[in-house]
């Protein structure tokens, strides 16, 4: 069974993103072995502040991170896949046996520290997301992905 973890900076407030990662984590549960873990987004006022608050979110993002994981980040400026290369992409990185971590970062992205840890960087688009919905996305393409695998009726 796949082992994922979802890091994400900030937490989900309002109670139909909760919902809406209930439902998907009902559907994953045959198929996957998921934990969220939420990191405290830190506070800013201005982009002045950016390179200190990479810094510190970083440092939790990193703490977060089990040491078996091979790191997979969101992010904007990566490669796109289909649903198919997503799902043999999971498929393999997942059948090594390792811990996959997902990474949502926050509204001034991660650090290049971050970024270099990564196995995989991985853009669900060329525009930016909330990280509820990018959690949401990320959520429903995992559930895509295994159903693809499984070769399940839900992708056509």
């Amino acid at each position: 069974m796949l082992r994922i973890t979802i890091v994400a900076v900030g937490s989900l407030k309002e109670p139909y993103w909760r919902d809406a990662v209930k439902e998907y984590l009902k559907r994953l549960t045959p198929y996957v072995k998921l934990t969220i873990k939420e990191v405290k987004e830190e506070a800013f006022k201005s982009e002045k502040d950016k390179k200190r608050v990479l810094a510190v979110e970083s440092k939790k993002i990193f703490s977060a991170i089990p040491e078996d994981a091979a790191c997979v980040l969101l992010d904007t400026a990566a490669k796109q896949l289909t649903s198919e290369q997503f799902a043999a992409a999971l498929h393999e990185m997942g059948g090594r046996g390792n811990h996959l971590v997902f990474i949502i970062g926050g509204p001034l992205g991660v650090s290049d520290t971050i970024r270099q840890h990564a196995a995989l960087l991985l853009s669900f688009s060329r525009l930016t997301f909330t990280h509820q919905i990018a959690r949401i996305l990320l959520l429903e393409q995992l559930y895509r992905a295994v159903t693809i695998i499984h070769r399940k009726i839900y992708h056509y």
